[in-house]
Parts: C-alpha cells; structure tokens; sequence
C-alpha cells in the first residue's frame, strides 16, 4: 500500500497507515530529513498521546503512557551494535504487546520478530512526501 501526502494530509494519511498496520511494531525506512519523527508525532497524537514527542536520539527509546496502552519511540540511529540495543532492553520492550514505533531499525535488523509493519517515506520533487506500507507476517 502507498499513499502520497503533504504535510496538510498527514493526519488522514496516519490515520490510514494505523488501520492498514496489521501489527503494532511499525518499521520506520527512510533517509536523514525525510520526516520520520514527524510521521511518528502524528501517529502517536492518533493513538492518544497528547504531548508532543521529542526524538529519542540520546535516549534511544520515550515511553508514553496512555489509559490502557503504551507507546514506545525508538531512534535506533546512534547504536553502534546490536548489543547496545540489547542492553536497553529492547526484546522486553517488543514482547510486551504495545506499540513500536522504531526508527532506523536497520541497526537492530536481526532482534526484530518477523511479524511486523514496515514503513518506507520518501520525499518527492514537489515536497510531497510517500509512505509505502508493507505488513509481514
């Protein structure tokens, strides 16, 4: 699935983006500025956070506590090794059930499970952005 958006339709696309992600570890693909923080803002505003997300650059994961739920933002993109995501603890954080949201997950490629939902933005000339959506199970 794919859908084409500016920053006006982010919300609509998010949105869609929660209804098609079969799972709740969503794989955020996409190169330096394309807007991958962003999109994770808005999707979190979605599921119910109500504060605004910072990056978690140095802290690599932010915990948000919602009613009945959590979410969980990852930028993996400072981890040198795999090892140091281990030492985060980041098998206990995917084994819990609640939402994902990992950026630069190519850092942490083989800790990952294999039923996931894989979200590549890319920018376009006109400054539009495209989310590709793939869910594997």
């Amino acid at each position: 699935m794919k859908h084409t958006f500016t920053l006006q339709e982010l919300p609509e696309v998010a949105g869609k983006v929660l209804l098609e992600a079969t799972t709740k570890i969503l794989l955020f693909y996409g190169g330096m500025g394309v807007g991958k923080t962003t999109f994770i803002n808005v999707l979190a505003q979605q599921l119910g956070v109500k504060e605004a997300l910072s990056s978690p650059t140095f802290s690599i994961v932010n915990e948000y506590v919602l009613a009945n739920e959590k979410v969980y933002h990852f930028d993996c993109y400072r981890l040198e090794s795999e090892e140091e995501a281990l030492d985060i603890g980041i098998e206990d954080y995917l084994d819990t059930g609640h939402w994902c949201l990992i950026e630069w997950p190519e850092k942490i490629e083989t800790l990952l499970p294999d039923t996931v939902t894989k979200i590549e933005l890319t920018k376009n000339q006109n400054g539009s952005r495209t989310v590709y959506i793939e869910n594997c199970l």
